[in-house]
């Protein structure tokens, strides 16, 4: 189940430059507090996020998470260095990857 369409309003939000954080309906309609460290999941190619990686966080400034656009994408987004040390503007869909199952955020490879 999408996470972002199962949160409570408002409840979506970054911590740390690199905890997912949100209150999540369970199957009951009850939202529970769930959290997923991105760090482990999600790493710096160069100036660019990258599935399976991790410490992203790392090298990251400006970590942000937002709902974007008609189809409400949640994104992550972020100022990477890259090689040469220069920060570099990017996004992730998260919705490619992470879900809410029974109120808790799961990773999906």
């Amino acid at each position: 189940m999408t996470f972002h369409y199962t949160a409570e309003e408002g409840s979506i939000h970054v911590e740390g430059n690199h905890i997912l954080k949100a209150r999540l309906q369970r199957p009951d309609g009850e939202y529970q507090d769930a959290e997923i460290d991105l760090n482990n999941h999600i790493g710096n190619e160069n100036g660019s996020f990258f599935w399976d990686g991790e410490n992203f966080s790392d090298s990251a400034e400006d970590v942000h998470f937002t709902i974007e656009g008609e189809g409400e994408v949640p994104v992550l987004r972020a100022t990477l260095h890259n090689a040469d040390g220069e920060g570099v503007q990017c996004d992730l869909n998260l919705a490619e990857r992470i879900s809410n199952n029974d109120g808790s955020f799961v990773f999906s490879e």
